[in-house]
């Protein structure tokens, strides 16, 4: 199936007092373009971000977002460290003695090292369990993505579809045109010499059908009209190939159904021929904007 390389996907979840959310963006691109942007806390972790991202897409300039919250209405947790408030408070005594002072120690004093005090520990403080809970909120923001990319993929897909048999009808009309258009060559040559040589049309009988058969090699468009069915039949196979590159693929089926119907318009020298190419060329510009859309 195809997939489109615009879309959205995002994942969070609130634990231990702080919001983490993951986004991801998807643009068009002619490769895999990931750019990150991470916490301080995660900027070790950049490079298995970027592949875990390029593992599941070929192409597309994808942005990642990775944020980290504190909640400001959780509490906090903290508690004195009684040990270093002891050591601090023997060493202003010292202090004091040796300097021959008779302040007293107080509560400023001891208030200037934030060392006495120790916050609570949580999944924040480490780099490695935070990761692991990231890592999952990652994937999930990288399936919802591919998902998207996907839905857009088939809606896409329908269009193809349904332009590519649009086409074949044109090419159908076409078919029938060119016959037809062959006969009105030959009436019209006919005509020619039978103006010019009068009754008499031993030798113009001869030169007509050498003059007849030099116009129907010119005129004649089978072969461009059968290998434009078989990029056709190729191109609705591709819409549901599973392998990666099948825009790549796709584009250039796009780019032999343009040559094909270039030298049909050409060959044809046939104005409701040439009509029903341009129709054909609106299409296949259609579907051209919209491949450029394609993974």
């Amino acid at each position: 199936m195809l997939e489109s390389m615009t879309g959205y996907g995002s994942a969070e979840s609130v634990e231990s007092g702080a919001r983490t959310l993951v986004e991801l963006r998807s643009v068009n691109n002619r490769f895999a373009e990931i750019s990150v942007k991470l916490p301080r806390q995660l900027l070790s972790y950049e490079l298995e971000v970027r592949e875990m991202i390029r593992a599941h897409f070929q192409r597309g300039k994808i942005s990642a977002f990775i944020q980290i919250q504190l909640d400001e209405e959780h509490p906090i947790s903290v508690t004195i460290n009684t040990t270093k408030v002891r050591a601090y408070k023997e060493l202003l005594d010292t202090l004091i003695r040796e300097a021959d002072l008779v302040t007293p120690v107080t509560l400023d004093h001891l208030l200037r090292f934030p060392e006495i005090f120790d916050n609570g520990t949580t999944s924040l403080d480490n780099s490695d369990q935070l990761w692991l809970f990231v890592k999952n909120l990652l994937q999930e923001a990288i399936a919802r993505l591919k998902a998207m990319r996907r839905r857009e993929g088939e809606e896409l897909s329908v269009d193809f579809t349904a332009r590519i048999a649009e086409i074949e009808k044109t090419l159908s009309l076409i078919t029938t045109l060119a016959a037809e258009n062959l006969e009105l060559v030959r009436k019209r040559l006919a005509a020619k010499v039978e103006a010019i040589a009068g009754k008499d049309l031993t030798y113009s009988r001869d030169r007509l059908e050498m003059e007849l058969v030099l116009a129907a090699d010119k005129l004649d468009i089978t072969e461009e009209l059968t290998r434009f069915a078989s990029h056709n039949k190729f191109f609705l196979e591709e819409l549901q190939n599973d392998d990666s590159g099948t825009g790549r693929k796709l584009n250039f089926l796009l780019q032999e159904q343009l040559r094909e119907a270039n030298t049909i318009a050409s060959k044809s020298q046939n104005a409701e021929i040439s009509q029903k190419v341009v129709q054909i060329k609106e299409n296949l510009e259609k579907i051209r904007e919209q491949l450029q859309n394609i993974e």
